[in-house]
């Protein structure tokens, strides 16, 4: 029910996010900052088991990847070109290599989504994997342009 539940609201946000208007460049880094909050709440509970620090339990990784999955679509809309020259943690590579930054939201996404698959197996070890992937991503986009 909890899973039904969020993924409407989930379908609600992403059909908004694409055309994401906000009224002062410091909402739309508020808005991305929140979802990759959200996200990394989400994504770092199935971190947890695949490092063993908390029991694996499949139906807990599957609802946490679930969400990951809609929360990593989300941030890209936030990142526009009034925000610049808002004070946030993205250095300011970022805005000129941004072709970079989207292929790398493209890996990023990708791997979630792969994640969230490898939960459904209910394979510690399909997780293990994808998980490393996907934290792969995390870390090449916040070496390179987050301080």
């Amino acid at each position: 029910m909890k899973i039904r539940i969020l993924a409407a609201a989930a379908a609600v946000l992403l059909s908004g996010a694409a055309h994401a208007q906000f009224q002062k460049p410091e909402d739309a880094v508020k808005y991305r900052q929140s979802a990759f909050t959200v996200l990394g709440a989400h994504f770092s509970r199935i971190g947890a088991m695949a490092q063993g620090r908390v029991p694996f339990d499949a139906k807990v990784a599957q609802e946490n990847a679930a969400i990951a999955a809609t929360m990593s679509k989300l941030p890209w809309a936030g990142f526009t070109p009034d925000t610049e020259k808002i004070k946030s943690r993205t250095k300011p590579e970022a805005w000129r290599e941004m072709d970079k930054v989207r292929a790398g939201a493209d890996k990023m996404v990708k791997a979630i989504a792969d994640l969230e698959a490898a939960t459904r197996t209910g394979s510690l070890d399909a997780v293990k994997k994808s998980f490393g992937d996907a934290a792969a991503t995390c870390k090449a986009c916040h070496d390179a342009y987050r301080e």
